[in-house]
């Protein structure tokens, strides 16, 4: 295992983002169609949020809804906005970042995801299952 080896060589860098201003709709048929857990919100370049699909699942009966259907009963998510659902005060990493030290983060923290911000612009994400990937490769 590369000691020194950097986030940027493990994150997803075509990230799918979501607007605050997005519906809870979209942001629940982009998880299930791109087969994603995180999505990062920005306003402009800047990333103001995360939003997680547990968020969704804890708002809605999303669960109850085939992984596969792409109609959503959007009465719950109507009473709910983006910015009210998403995590805010964000932790980011740059992609200058370690391997090791973003999993240190995310073994402390209970999120499992975090955004890789260069000079205040979003770069990429990185998850748990990029690291647990880079972990079965290095066997």
């Amino acid at each position: 295992m590369i000691k020194k080896a950097l986030v940027s060589t493990i994150m997803t860098k075509d990230v799918i983002t979501l607007q605050s201003s997005d519906s809870l709709e979209l942001a629940e048929h982009l998880f299930k169609s791109n087969h994603i857990r995180h999505i990062p919100v920005v306003k402009g370049e800047a990333t103001i949020g995360m939003l997680s699909y547990t968020d969704l699942l804890r708002i809605s009966f999303a669960d109850a809804v085939d992984e596969e259907e792409e109609t959503v009963d959007t009465v719950v998510y109507n009473m709910f906005t983006i910015e009210q659902v998403m995590a805010k005060n964000l932790l980011s990493v740059t992609s200058n970042t370690t391997i090791k030290e973003v999993a240190e983060i995310l073994a402390k923290k209970e999120f499992h995801a975090i955004p890789v911000v260069d000079n205040n612009k979003l770069k990429g994400i990185v998850t748990t299952t990029d690291l647990l990937n880079y972990l079965i490769a290095q066997f």
